[in-house]
């Protein structure tokens, strides 16, 4: 009688490899980044922000789409620790992630023209929209300084979400035609960039 005997794996045998089909996690998320983020970048540079109802209905739609990529960023953002391992970092991410979700809410009414501004309960689902950019952009540089992302996904998240502080002066200062132009191009260089960069990411 042959006894065999089969060896243990090795501790620093290589993970089993993904499923041919399967996509990774993080190229999901960061693909939903991109597709959002240049859904709304093509929305604005053809449609603008202020134009008649049908036109603002697919813009918010854009933006609305661009918001479900802001919840797959916060979702790898989590995953990863990016900010750090602290319980400041993990109650940022919940106090952003509910901002984003209030100002879906938001972007819905809108979309939909049932959203009235007067009312308390809509003016304040209003703010929460910019109230979220900024918010994104106090994580891009808790991102950048904790240096848990390194090489270009340390910074770019800071570079993407400069966004609302870039656009907002943009179209007060220069008008409507290069206040769209500015922010469709911010979206694709910033954010759609961004989801291919996390995209790429291991862990």
């Amino acid at each position: 009688m042959t006894i065999q005997h089969t060896p243990a794996p090795a501790r620093t045998a290589s993970p089993t490899p993904t499923p041919p089909g399967e996509v990774p996690a993080f190229r999901r998320h960061g693909l939903t980044l991109t597709a959002g983020a240049t859904a709304w970048a093509g929305a604005i540079a053809v449609l603008g922000f202020d134009g008649p109802e049908l036109a603002q209905s697919v813009e918010h739609t854009g933006s609305g789409l661009f918001q479900v990529g802001l919840l797959a960023l916060l979702r790898v953002l989590w995953r990863t620790r990016a900010l750090g391992e602290g319980r400041l970092a993990r109650a940022a991410l919940r106090v952003e992630t509910a901002l984003v979700l209030l100002a879906m809410a938001s972007t819905v009414g809108a979309a939909t023209h049932l959203d009235d501004l007067d009312r308390l309960g809509w003016a304040l689902l209003d703010v929460c929209w910019p109230l979220s950019m900024a918010g994104m952009f106090l994580l891009g540089i808790r991102t950048a300084v904790a240096g848990r992302w390194r090489g270009v996904s340390r910074w770019w998240p800071m570079v993407a979400e400069s966004w609302a502080f870039v656009v907002i002066p943009t179209l007060a200062l220069r008008g409507e035609e290069a206040g769209r132009a500015v922010a469709a191009a911010h979206l694709v260089v910033g954010y759609a960039v961004l989801g291919l960069v996390v995209a790429r990411k291991r862990q």
